[in-house]
């Protein structure tokens, strides 16, 4: 059973106003003029919703040959950042809901996710491999700070010995800088900060609710201050957008201490592709048509590119030159060195013993 828990939040802008028809429902609804010439502007600002996932597993396998890792955890379904590009928008469809609003604004949460987790280490079929948190949705995301589901998973990993690999926009992930330096100095945690933008006004309209990219950067900062390896990922890259700022991003994050870096280009799977273009449209119309040329020559003529091998890089010259100017960045600030793998070997078991009619419940 899952259970509704109203959250206020402030009236801040969302990343869409669209609410696409989940793709897996037999029937749908249409906006109709009904004569009354109500005003969205005058529609109070949408609530967050945070609902009770009570799912009995929590790592999520993946045989990807795009990715470098085989299994991620997700505390949070759902995104309050907002960003309009998210390739996970189209996940929430699965859970019977919308990818455009409902995605910011119908949370799902496991509240149980720690206890989930030392229950799949201990059992003795369980081989240790880094597990990448925020593969899908953010975690780090607002409601971590009330929450703390990130925190309480941490601290499972930090005394099983297992590698974990962060993926944020938030500076957030500073909150747990003590136990991710801990586990940093026994090589057994790295963080990956995306910033798409270094113009806040960009960020605002992209990413309403993610950390400005001052404060992304000043968390890459935090983070090698306290000896915790810190990476940049430079995605999505939106051509005619954001891909002209590549280079001054790589430069930012390495001057704050940046490690490695990486970059995507942007992916517009299933709805995404009608969400993005109305954000286009609404925030920058003057460049939408030039913008959405340039990403179907990047798709070999459509707006996505579900295929192994391309789908995070795209075809064709203007992919190519993006993926250049990379590696040439990258290699001039001193982020392209390959980085140790983090440390598997040193996984172990703690003594206790977990029932197996153990409550499961943090609250």
């Amino acid at each position: 059973m899952r259970t509704l828990i109203p959250r206020n939040t402030r009236p801040d802008q969302r990343g869409t106003r669209l609410e696409p028809a989940n793709r897996f429902e037999r029937e749908s609804r249409d906006a109709f003029d009904d004569g009354w010439e109500t005003l969205a502007e005058d529609a109070p600002p949408p609530e967050t919703v945070l609902i009770r996932d009570s799912s009995r597993s929590i790592i999520s396998r993946n045989d990807s040959p795009d990715l470098g890792f085989d299994r991620g955890l997700n505390p949070y379904r759902g995104c309050e950042h907002g960003c309009i590009y998210c390739y996970a928008r189209p996940t929430h469809a699965y859970l019977g809901f919308s990818p455009g609003l409902d995605f910011e604004t119908k949370l799902v949460f496991k509240p149980e996710a720690a206890v989930l987790l030392e229950r799949e280490l201990s059992r003795k079929s369980y081989t240790p491999a880094p597990i990448v948190l925020g593969s899908n949705t953010d975690p780090y995301q607002p409601v971590e700070r009330q929450l703390k589901l990130t925190r309480a998973v941490l601290e499972v990993l930090d005394r099983f010995n297992h590698p974990v690999s962060i993926i944020t926009k938030s500076a957030g992930v500073l909150r747990d800088a003590d136990i991710l330096a801990r586990m940093a100095s026994r090589n057994l945690a790295r963080v990956h900060l995306s910033i798409t933008t270094l113009d806040p006004r960009l960020a605002r309209t992209m990413e309403p609710r993610a950390a400005s990219p001052a404060r992304r950067l000043a968390a890459v900062a935090g983070l090698a201050s306290a000896g915790i390896p810190a990476g940049v990922l430079a995605a999505p890259m939106i051509p005619g957008l954001n891909d002209a700022e590549l280079e001054r991003i790589l430069e930012a994050a390495s001057r704050a201490g940046a490690r490695s870096a990486g970059a995507v280009l942007l992916r517009l799977p299933y709805e995404l592709g009608d969400l993005f273009t109305d954000w286009l449209h609404r925030t920058v119309p003057d460049r939408a048509a030039h913008v959405l040329s340039l990403i179907r020559q990047t798709r070999a003529g459509a707006l996505n590119d579900p295929n192994f091998g391309s789908r995070f890089r795209g075809t064709g010259p203007y992919a190519a030159l993006l993926a250049s100017r990379f590696r040439r960045a990258a290699r001039q600030y001193g982020l392209d060195a390959a980085q140790p793998a983090l440390d598997c070997t040193a996984f172990a078991r703690p003594g206790q013993t977990i029932r197996p009619d153990a409550q499961l419940s943090l609250f």
